[in-house]
């Protein structure tokens, strides 16, 4: 038989055990050490027992799979909204599938969201609704759970989920000359410099909580007719336990944006080239950029650069049964004491 219960602080090493054995396609790594988990789970500071819900055999204690759960940012980024729950992970030992542990942990992490007041569940944590999952999977960035996990899609449908949205993972290898012509770099080239600052900027609470661990690169195009102002900035971060998956030193772009006014001009083009090169200098090979599909533009711009989709992650929503819903008894947006 098997029984639930809330997050424990001796389970670490049992659910990294459950996590290797789970998480064997591309979108994850093998955690060598539990302290993974501290990093990027446990140390967030809206870390919840009761949002991380474990399943073990009665008779023996054995844990035989876990999920995580948690909440939405406010639109500003600077609290929690209870209104959307969001369910990050699920994991269960192979061999003990298809018995309604996954089911179980759902149904109970669902009971927990809406407990807390939510109004919506979404399964498969994307930016910015991902209070936890960023640096252990999915690679660059949150995409939702992704297709190289068969699995995912037809469990969640079958719990009444549907898709709501898609992020394409693209990615570079870069073990070969890069050739990114384009005409208009010669000219963007003299008029613009590219800056490397070794401490990118963080510049809300939500950031800082997903992201605060990375020790990430910020690369600028700045403009010299115009005292330097910046064109156009990305986020570069080391992809760590990934390479030990793909093979290579890897890397990810994250947070690309160029100035409004000067967008389709080739600067986003031209930003990604000196990235590569950088990258391929300091003997990375893959660097990656997710894309999510309601941005043609970005899209395209992977494309255009050489990059090749390898995969694609979708995010999953339904609305809270009218049944689960409480009265709500705090603000919808709350930051944590």
């Amino acid at each position: 038989m098997t029984t639930f219960r809330r997050f424990r602080n001796t389970d670490p090493p049992a659910l990294a055990d459950v996590w290797n054995e789970s998480h064997t396609a591309r979108g994850a790594y093998p955690l060598r050490t539990p302290a993974l988990l501290e990093r990027w789970l446990f140390s967030k500071p809206y870390f919840d027992h009761a949002g991380l819900v474990v399943a073990e055999e009665e008779a023996t204690g054995r844990v035989r799979g876990y999920a995580v759960a948690g909440f939405a940012p406010t639109p500003d980024q600077t609290a929690l909204s209870f209104a959307e729950g969001v369910i990050c992970s699920v994991a269960v030992r192979p061999g003990d599938r298809r018995k309604g542990v996954g089911r179980g942990l759902v149904e109970r992490c669902e009971a927990y969201l809406a407990e807390k007041g939510a109004r919506t569940f979404r399964a498969g944590p994307v930016w910015p609704q991902c209070p936890f999952g960023f640096g252990l999977y999915g690679g660059t960035n949150c995409p939702g759970f992704l297709a190289s996990d068969p699995d995912a899609d037809p469990f969640f449908k079958s719990l009444g989920y549907t898709p709501a949205g898609q992020t394409l993972i693209f990615q570079k290898k870069l073990d070969q000359p890069l050739t990114m012509a384009d005409a208009r770099f010669g000219m963007l080239r003299r008029r613009y410099d590219t800056q490397t600052l070794r401490a990118a900027a963080v510049s809300t609470w939500w950031q800082d909580c997903v992201w605060g661990t990375l020790e990430p690169v910020e690369f600028r195009l700045v403009d010299k007719l115009a005292n330097n102002l910046p064109a156009a900035r990305a986020v570069v971060w080391e992809l760590e336990g990934y390479g030990w998956r793909w093979g290579f030193p890897s890397a990810g772009i994250l947070d690309m944006q160029v100035r409004p006014d000067l967008r389709r001009q080739g600067l986003a083009k031209l930003l990604i080239a000196q990235i590569l090169r950088f990258l391929q200098d300091q003997f990375f090979g893959i660097c990656e950029i997710q894309a999510p599909a309601d941005r043609p533009d970005l899209i395209g711009l992977c494309r255009s650069a050489g990059l090749e989709q390898v995969d694609v992650g979708t995010t999953y929503t339904k609305p809270v049964p009218d049944s689960m819903q409480i009265p709500l008894t705090r603000p919808t947006g709350q930051t944590p004491k």
